[in-house]
């Protein structure tokens, strides 16, 4: 079948008179006629992102950029940016689309691709990514921070004879009237005097478990006997002393805080996890560091040894009068244990104004808190900023009401030394050691 138009003799080199005679002739050349092309099978155009056509793999158009090829008026298109449907409503010269107009092929340049709509899921997901590594990050920090501002101590290894381990976890925190560090203005100031060595002002159990938190403070002036004992820094063993009583501070005194634990354990059977102290001027600057306590005093006092002064009802305690509140024994009938029981009230108070969020959110006031409390406790070496920070809530919780807050009963005293209701004691003790809740009660 001849596929050339009417009058073509497929020599392209010969042509009909009747389709010209050159620009010489007096007769005006017809219309040229336009030889049919047949391509092979084109693969079809696939789309790409945003709707730009993309080129079939493996296929070169033989008309790219010829415009055209045989002179004979034909365009492949890429010419005029005519191409696979980019004309657009306006026609060939579409705003946007043709020559001029800023099409994909026009003096334009590129079509910009359309902007793709805010995935604000995926913000929300990374801005809270971003917080979680932030805080997680700050978390790390500060806990090894306050961990090196701790002074590890006290080795509680060297505590000889020790009860068996019970249900919960027992903190013995102790107050001492060291002054370590204090300038004589400051001993003036807080009414401390400058006593060498140091003693033990206040002592406490506060043990955490099962049966809730129990709050337990000791006398100072509790009688007792010093057990055997393995000096701590002679490493040299001691024999008990059964028929010598004293009270219970001349314990720490006579070979600090590791017989202090041994005599309270041989005296309790109620074994100590950790140790915790806490001197004059830490527990001012940690009264200080956070603005003062509120107290609601139900009536006033005034102690010349402590420089309290105090009127009854609601006010804010800072560390001088904290310091004066906690330590004063003189005003009151019965000294040690009316002592006992305001340092319980004032170390609960403590605990539940500073355990929280406008606090612990606010670095301006947790850090000098922090600072100020770490930098004076003395603990024992198994201590953790985890286990700090557990008693520290186990103390807010007394206050809750969620615990019991009591003194070692006292069946009555002897040559001036509180004598311990053994049968009371023993009661309690089980039930600390069995995770039971307290039912026993002080006088």
């Amino acid at each position: 079948m001849n596929e050339w138009p009417e009058g073509w003799n497929g020599d392209r080199g010969e042509r009909p008179e009747r389709y010209g005679r050159g620009s010489a002739s007096a007769e005006p050349e017809g219309a040229r006629a336009m030889p049919h092309v047949q391509r092979g099978s084109v693969p079809p155009r696939q789309r790409g992102r945003y709707g730009v056509p993309q080129q079939a793999p493996g296929y070169d158009d033989p008309y790219r950029g010829q415009g055209d090829p045989y002179g004979q008026g034909y365009d492949s298109g890429y010419n005029t940016g005519q191409v696979y449907g980019h004309n657009g409503p306006a026609g060939p010269a579409g705003p946007g689309q043709g020559p001029g107009g800023g099409g994909p092929y026009g003096p334009g340049g590129p079509t910009a691709r359309p902007r793709r709509p805010a995935n604000w899921g995926r913000r929300i997901r990374y801005g809270v990514l971003a917080l979680v590594v932030v805080v997680l990050g700050v978390s790390v920090g500060t806990y090894f921070w306050a961990d090196s501002k701790l002074h590890k101590d006290v080795d509680l290894s060297k505590v000889i004879d020790r009860p068996a381990q019970g249900a919960g976890t027992n903190y013995l925190i102790v107050g001492s009237d060291s002054r370590k560090g204090m300038t004589k203005e400051q001993e003036k100031q807080l009414h401390t005097g400058g006593a060498e060595g140091q003693r033990t002002d206040s002592m406490m159990i506060l043990h955490e478990g099962a049966g809730g938190p129990s709050l337990i403070s000791l006398p100072r002036d509790s009688d007792i006997t010093l057990p055997s004992f393995k000096g701590a820094e002679s490493g040299k063993m001691y024999p008990a002393a059964p028929n010598t009583h004293m009270k219970l501070n001349a314990a720490y005194a006579t070979d600090g805080p590791t017989l202090l634990v041994r005599t309270i354990e041989a005296e309790t059977n109620l074994r100590i996890d950790h140790y915790v102290e806490i001197g004059f001027s830490g527990f001012a600057n940690v009264v200080d560091a956070i603005g003062g306590v509120d107290m609601n005093l139900p009536q006033g006092f005034k102690d010349s040894y402590s420089g309290a002064d105090f009127k009854a009802g609601e006010q804010t305690l800072n560390g001088q009068q904290a310091l004066a509140y906690v330590r004063t024994r003189h005003a009151f009938a019965t000294s040690d244990i009316q002592r006992e029981k305001n340092q319980q009230k004032f170390l609960s108070a403590l605990a539940s104004q500073t355990a929280t969020p406008s606090t612990i959110l606010n670095p301006f006031r947790l850090y000098p808190a922090l600072g100020a409390g770490l930098d004076t406790l003395s603990v024992d070496k198994d201590m953790s900023p985890y286990a700090l920070a557990k008693m520290f809530f186990a103390m807010k919780d007394v206050t809750g009401g969620d615990g019991v807050s009591m003194t070692m009963p006292v069946s009555g005293s002897s040559g001036g030394n509180l004598v311990w209701d053994q049968a009371k004691v023993k009661e309690l003790v089980n039930q600390l050691n069995n995770g039971q809740k307290v039912t026993v009660t002080d006088n």
